[in-house]
Formats: structure tokens, C-alpha cells, sequence
């Protein structure tokens, strides 16, 4: 797979697999799913120049007047792939063409969460600046982008979804926030504090609670992540 340095971002699916089994939620995980290589080796057109960053394909199937927003299996429109592969100038040039900056794909991942996981700031920067929204509910979670960097501990990704404007105290699915999420989902470590840091020096609510009561700051005590606990507990 040609995503090799981005594979952290996939770690959702264990991630949240393991902890819904420990908090009762039963239900199955569901990650971004990149393109495979069967699916890569099988693209065409708008896909296959998306993948690639081939300018001069693209503009040549371009000029076939093709469909901008077709889907592959799993629903990803060319921009999608070209999001995972990092193909920013594609991007720029298939949303001036007539794509949808806010499309979604079959798991409802749009292309700024698509870099989010990816811990891709540039890509996500050039996703904002074509079309995206970085309010859409996104995700089979009903997250946010946001919400799924925080997850991962993508600090930069967070502070620069927080300056677009990204809703702080967004509630998925689960029942969580973004600052739940960087708690019960992250490590502890320095980039998870970080994120911490960035959403409450923005203002997202400490106080607000799971489903079974627990704020933040009570899930950092129970993990012993003292350097969290230390963010949240400041005045």
C-alpha cells in the first residue's frame, strides 16, 4: 500500500474496537479504508490520474467530459483518492472542474477528515481552502473531523481544524467529544496532551460527560495520564 507513513491514522479501528468492548458499546469499529492495490491497479480516468498526481491524464479525461463525481466500491469520488494519496494540485483542479469539495464517500468521510486521520495538514489545508466544511458531520460515528484528530493525537491537525472554525464540543455517536476522544482514545503522550491543550486553550468544555457521567479529566485520572490531568484541571 503506497499510504505506508499515513497507516498510523488507520489505528481507528483497533482503537475503538477494543474500548467499545471495555464501555458496552458492542458495536463493530469502522475506519477509513484507502484504496487497495486491487482497487488502484483497476482504476481509470479521473481515479487513476487522481491517484497517480497526473496532471496531463487528468486534464485528459477531463476533456471527456466525465463524471466528476463517480464512485469506485467504496464510494470515494476521485477527489477522495486523490485526498489519500496527498494529491493536492488534483484536488485544486477537480473541484475547478465542477467536483464536490464536501463530497462524502461510502462511510461518510469527506476529504478533510480523509487528511485529519492521515495527520496530512497541508492536504487537509488545500481541502478547506477548495470547498470543505470543517463543521460537516462526518464519519459512520457522526464526528467530526476534528473529532477523529484528536483520536490520533494530530496535534497540528487539530489546531488548524480549531482556526477553521471546526465545532469544539461536537457529540458523536458514541457519545463523545473531541476531548473525551483525546483522552479515552489516546496514549497520554505528548501529542495527545497537546491536543488537550489546544481544545481547552479554545474553549471546549471540560465539564461535558459520557454517557455514564465521565468527564474528561475523570477518564485521564483513571489512566494515570498525570500530564493530561494536568491541562484539564487548569483554572
Amino acid at each position: 500500500m503506497v499510504f505506508g507513513q499515513r497507516a498510523i491514522g488507520f489505528r481507528l479501528v483497533g482503537a475503538v474496537f477494543g474500548l467499545a468492548a471495555t464501555v458496552g458499546f458492542g458495536r463493530p469499529a469502522v475506519a477509513q479504508i484507502p484504496p487497495s492495490q486491487a482497487e488502484i491497479a483497476a482504476y481509470a480516468g479521473l481515479h487513476a490520474a487522481a491517484h497517480r498526481g497526473d496532471m496531463a491524464a487528468l486534464e485528459r479525461a477531463l476533456a471527456q467530459k466525465p463524471e466528476l463525481d463517480a464512485r469506485d466500491g467504496h464510494g470515494r469520488t476521485a477527489l477522495h483518492v486523490a485526498a489519500h494519496a496527498g494529491r493536492r494540485e488534483i484536488m485544486r483542479a477537480l473541484v475547478a472542474a465542477g467536483a464536490d469539495p464536501r463530497a462524502l464517500d461510502g462511510q461518510r468521510y469527506d476529504a478533510i477528515t480523509i487528511a485529519a486521520v492521515n495527520d496530512d495538514v497541508e492536504t487537509m489545508r488545500v481541502a478547506l481552502a477548495i470547498g470543505g466544511d470543517a463543521r460537516a458531520v462526518t464519519s459512520p460515528y457522526a464526528g467530526t473531523a476534528l473529532i477523529a484528530a484528536a483520536h490520533l493525537g494530530h496535534d497540528a491537525v487539530v489546531k488548524a481544524l480549531i482556526a477553521a472554525g471546526a465545532p469544539l464540543d461536537h457529540v458523536n455517536n458514541l457519545g463523545w467529544t473531541a476531548l473525551i476522544e483525546a483522552v479515552i482514545l489516546g496514549d497520554g503522550g505528548p501529542r495527545h496532551v497537546e491536543t488537550a491543550r489546544a481544545l481547552v486553550a479554545a474553549g471546549a468544555r471540560r465539564d461535558l460527560a459520557d454517557r455514564d457521567g465521565a468527564t474528561p479529566l475523570d477518564h485521564a485520572r483513571r489512566r494515570g495520564y498525570a500530564a493530561m490531568e494536568a491541562v484539564l484541571e487548569r483554572r
